[in-house]
């Protein structure tokens, strides 16, 4: 069978090794959150969390305003891959879409078999895939993972990453504002004809997004929102041969400037901020909870069934090329990293169960467990599938 085509080697280069830099600092970030939650200085770690700064704490800047920034790369990253990338054509979307959408929905499925009621609300916590963190684990592996599965884990948690911004659009909203939703999409107008008329002046699209992330803040739908829909409205040239190429189209050089600052700023003070779950402090009850369970599960058992499961049946029934060089063990691998979920499932826990800690810190352990759980069983797969078939190396 024929095989999918990868990204030109730079690129792919420049975008994997920034993301698993990231990825090892996120771990790091994440462990001194949990030694830190689980330590004397536990008291102190929470009250920082809880310092106001203006009109907001510290921890609510983190999870509302530098996550918008976050989000705004999410959708610059969307943009491009769907415009002039990996997902540019319905080929290369067909074998990460489908394993996607296994992987939102089994995950999803597995939870509501442990919970009902209120606590379903949390459905969507176990269906993302955390790039940053999966791409970290793969880095330990050096060049033992053909290129080809690093450029469909990362088409996979790209369209993952749409699907988790639609299911926080749809299901995680709050009462909404309608004066306050109606200045945000007099701002949107604003943004889209500027688009139309080919504004290309960055300052101006950032400056009125900032706006725009107060209108939505204020209005109900969660700030961070703001950020994908900035994005979708920066002009983007796809125009071949043009001699200055992606310097000169605004979402590259946007894209680009916002990498090292998220990747090595924001991303890792979310972890900070939000994956300190103290263990010590909880009855042990909480770790059979059916949340705790139910995201764990949909995580390392969810996660590895619906995108292996998908993928394979895509391939066999040539709906979809199989990556080049990969054995099946590898693909097994791979989607079994798929259920890191690490910071996008923290950031639609804190969304499912809002006001309440304890949910909150039983779907973090669930979180954690199920991450790690995927992480080293996805290391152990591919180890084992190099040193049967090193040619594929």
């Amino acid at each position: 069978m024929a095989v999918a085509p990868v990204a030109s080697p730079s690129a792919l280069r420049r975008f994997l090794t920034g993301q698993s830099s990231a990825g090892l600092l996120l771990m790091a970030m994440a462990a001194l959150a949990l030694v830190l939650a689980n330590s004397p200085l536990a008291a102190a770690y929470e009250a920082a969390l809880h310092v106001p700064l203006g009109p907001l704490s510290i921890a609510h800047w983190i999870n509302d305003a530098l996550m918008a920034v976050f989000f705004l790369l999410v959708g610059l990253e969307i943009k491009r891959e769907m415009l002039d990338g990996q997902l540019s054509t319905w080929s290369r979307r067909v074998l990460p879409g489908i394993a996607a959408i296994g992987g939102m929905a089994v995950p999803a499925l597995l939870f509501y078999a442990f919970n009902t009621g209120e606590t379903a609300r949390g459905w969507a916590i176990p269906a993302a895939t955390d790039i940053a963190f999966a791409l970290g684990v793969i880095s330990l592996l050096g060049n033992r993972v053909p290129a080809s599965l690093r450029v469909f884990l990362a088409a996979l948690a790209i369209i993952d990453d749409l699907g988790a911004v639609l299911i926080i659009a749809a299901f995680y909203t709050a009462q909404i504002s309608l004066p306050d939703l109606f200045g945000a999409g007099l701002i949107v107008a604003v943004l889209f004809a500027m688009n139309r008329l080919k504004v290309r002046r960055l300052a101006i699209y950032l400056l009125l997004g900032a706006i725009l992330w107060i209108f939505v803040l204020r209005s109900g739908i969660h700030a961070t929102l703001s950020g994908v829909v900035l994005a979708l409205t920066i002009p983007m040239d796809t125009t071949p041969g043009r001699p200055d190429g992606d310097a000169a189209s605004p979402v590259h050089r946007l894209e680009q400037a916002l990498h090292l600052p998220v990747g090595f700023v924001i991303v890792p003070l979310f972890a900070l901020a939000n994956a300190g779950v103290p263990f010590l402090a909880m009855p042990a009850k909480a770790l059979a909870a059916p949340v705790t369970l139910g995201v764990a599960a949909g995580l390392w058992l969810g996660k590895p069934l619906g995108v292996f499961g998908l993928s394979a049946l895509a391939i066999r029934l040539g709906l979809a090329d199989a990556p080049a060089h990969a054995s099946r063990l590898q693909l097994l691998g791979v989607a079994m990293l798929c259920g890191i979920g690490f910071t996008m499932s923290l950031f639609i826990a804190l969304l499912a169960f809002p006001g309440d800690p304890v949910l909150q810190a039983e779907a973090k352990i669930g979180i954690l467990a199920g991450s790690a759980l995927s992480g080293l069983i996805g290391l152990a797969l591919l180890r084992i599938a190099h040193r049967e078939a090193p040619d594929h190396a």
